[in-house]
């Protein structure tokens, strides 16, 4: 056992990755499998996406040969999947153009007969409109993420999409990255929802976010208990001998919360920029880069000196997806600025029917500002990586930029999607309960788009999958040595394990069995 022990960890260690390009090529076919599956759903009266087989036949599979069998070859994959979404586009559109039931012109009037513009929301009736876009964004993540964990163990997945040892880029690279990310743009919500919960006492806020997270602290204790306990095969530098993913996902929302002061006053992605810069001059200067590499462990800091020195890179990484979180998710990309202004500005400039987080999204504006962060954000990361090679176990600078443009750029590829396949349209209407007819409503009509059923249910209980994954792979690399398993039965075996996966997420997906 500890002779598999030594040979298993240096099966996963000593990486040094592959290129962004690659990664994004073989990224790419997750945003192909979905033109696939939209072109189906908007021209096929027949396909419907309650089908189980349908959905995991051409949203999950896909990303699993895209990392396995088609490594090489991702390109070749996207094509498969393109040809035939290419020749559906030559078919109509189904007719599915009704009204959104929100924006219908019976439900912009409110019961005693004022129109919804003329009610001023208060903070409990607001709700943001549903983002397919970022559902399917999540749930692909989410899916690439528990692929990865247990095909990793098999020859059959590439050793440069492996975890890069030290510096590097490599597909569970930007996984690690991609995890953070997305719940940062998530954490948005609340903070859209109501302004003013950035002014709120710390002390609760932190109180109530630390109860939230106590479950996932323990998962991080129960982890280290169980994987010294069993000799499970480990990969020290990834995090260090204690330190692990639950430990540092557990701090970043209470790392948030402690930052909430500085993000009423400057822009989000500035913050977050500053965070990864203060970052960098620490381990380049400050010398926690020698440290890092070079001290022993000898103690329990040292021990677990990648999972805190890497820490603040990762509140760099969460803060920038709740930058972009408060562009996409709100109407308009300016919603948030200028909620952030009428708060300063005192209660007397508060219109808070001007505000309102419902209101249809101005999806050109989104996707303007979107194209322009990622441009921002590679053009960043092509300049620095000049001197600085991205690196996930420090999570430096250029590990930090890396996520940003590379999430950016997969969000608005997703929302592109919906936008071509599910189009919509706005137009003004005057208020008919407005007795002077001046006031305006905004009327959106056009067929209403929704993420495919397999991903909403993945969606909907993501972290639970996250967790059910890790134990399954526990257990698959207990039983089997894994790392001497020929393609066709890795192959056999992960497709059971993917199977199992979606069905746990499809017979779970009309409850959310865990509310963080």
């Amino acid at each position: 056992m500890n002779d598999y022990k030594a040979s298993k960890e240096a099966f996963v260690s000593g990486m040094t990755g592959s290129t962004i390009f690659h990664v994004n090529m073989i990224s790419s076919v997750a945003l192909s499998s979905i033109a696939l599956h939209s072109a189906l759903r908007s021209r096929v009266q027949a396909f419907g996406s309650a089908y189980f087989l349908a959905d995991f036949v051409i949203l999950a599979m896909p990303l699993l040969l895209s990392m396995t069998l088609f490594a090489e070859a991702p390109g070749a994959l996207s094509l498969l999947l393109l040809v035939p979404m290419l020749v559906l586009l030559l078919l109509p559109p189904l007719e599915r153009g009704t009204p959104l039931p929100a924006e219908s012109r019976d439900a912009l009037a409110s019961p005693n007969g004022r129109s919804r513009v003329e009610t001023p929301p208060t903070h409990l009736s607001q709700s943001l409109r549903p983002l397919p876009a970022l559902t399917t964004y999540r749930a692909h993540m989410m899916l690439m993420t528990i692929l990865s964990i247990l095909a990793v163990d098999f020859p059959v997945f590439p050793r440069v999409l492996a975890k890069c040892e030290t510096y590097g880029v490599s597909l569970m690279d930007i996984g690690v990255g991609s995890f953070v990310f997305s719940q940062g743009v998530v954490s948005a919500i609340p903070i859209i929802k109501d302004i003013s919960y950035l002014q709120a006492p710390i002390l609760p806020k932190l109180k109530s976010v630390s109860r939230k997270m106590i479950p996932i602290i323990v998962l991080g204790i129960l982890r280290i208990v169980l994987v010294k306990g069993t000799e499970y095969p480990e990969h020290v530098t990834e995090y260090g001998v204690h330190w692990n993913f639950f430990l540092t996902l557990a701090l970043l929302p209470v790392i948030e919360v402690l930052l909430h002061p500085i993000i009423l006053h400057i822009p989000v992605a500035l913050l977050g920029l500053w965070i990864g810069v203060l970052h960098q001059f620490a381990l380049s200067s400050g010398g926690m880069k020698d440290f890092l590499l070079n001290a022993s462990r000898s103690n329990i800091i040292f021990a677990n000196k990648e999972g805190l020195l890497s820490l603040l890179g990762y509140v760099s990484i969460h803060i920038l997806g709740l930058s972009l979180g408060t562009v996409i998710l709100p109407p308009s990309p300016s919603f948030f600025r200028k909620q952030q202004q009428q708060l300063l500005d005192g209660p007397s400039s508060h219109r808070p029917s001007k505000l309102d987080p419902s209101a249809p999204r101005q999806n050109a504006k989104i996707v303007i500002e979107l194209l322009s962060y990622s441009m921002v954000w590679w053009m960043l990361l092509a300049f620095v990586r000049l001197g600085l090679e991205v690196s996930r176990r420090m999570a430096n600078i250029s590990y930090v930029l890396w996520v940003a443009a590379y999430n950016t750029s997969f969000i608005l590829g997703y929302i592109l999607l919906d936008m071509v396949f599910f189009p919509t349209r706005t137009s003004k209407i005057r208020d008919p309960t407005d007795p002077s007819g001046k006031r305006l409503l905004i009327e959106e009509k056009g067929p209403k788009s929704s993420a495919p059923a397999l991903l909403e249910a993945i969606n909907k209980n993501a972290f639970i999958l996250f967790l059910l994954s890790n134990v399954a792979t526990g257990l698959i690399n207990l039983k089997i040595q894994t790392m001497f398993v020929g393609n066709m039965k890795a192959m056999c075996l992960l497709c059971a394990y993917s199977m199992g996966m979606c069905i746990f997420a499809w017979l779970c997906r009309r409850k959310r069995l865990w509310k963080m």
